[in-house]
């Protein structure tokens, strides 16, 4: 896997937070979890039930030591997303971020789960919602990323 990365820019590789001087590329040759910076999820942007779904999956991704935490929030929140929508599109592209989920495959879905937004922003338009804040189990701590 080669990834490109700009001056200044962050990646967050097997929960370590790198940041490039410089333009540069870097290849991995093994397996690794990573995560480039313009898919990181900041917690104050963790608005609506999928941006939280896919901050809690992003949590198992960067921060191993908080992985466990991070599926018991994962598992509590799809449960109540497959309760509170009856809209196909989301019920399916819940299944489908769980089984990647289970197959240990959290990046792909969190593809999955981005997929999802705009399915969602119209469920909540037409209901009149306004984004609520993030919960408190979402917002960052003190060694916030």
């Amino acid at each position: 896997m080669r990834l490109s990365l700009r001056a200044g820019e962050r990646v967050y590789i097997n929960g370590a937070v790198l940041r490039v001087d410089r333009k540069v590329g870097i290849e991995l040759l093994n397996d690794a979890t990573f995560l480039l910076e313009g898919h990181v999820l900041q917690a104050e942007e963790a608005t609506t039930p999928l941006r939280q779904l896919y901050f809690a999956v992003q949590t198992m991704l960067i921060a191993p030591a908080e992985a466990e935490a991070a599926r018991d929030l994962y598992a509590g929140l799809r449960a109540g997303l497959m309760v509170a929508t009856r809209e196909p599109v989301l019920h399916e592209g819940l299944l489908a971020a769980d089984a990647l989920i289970t197959a240990e495959r959290p990046f792909e879905a969190l593809k999955v789960i981005r997929g999802l937004y705009a399915a969602e922003a119209v469920l909540l338009a037409a209901a009149g919602t306004e984004p609520a804040p993030a919960p408190p189990a979402l917002r960052p701590g003190p060694e916030a990323l």
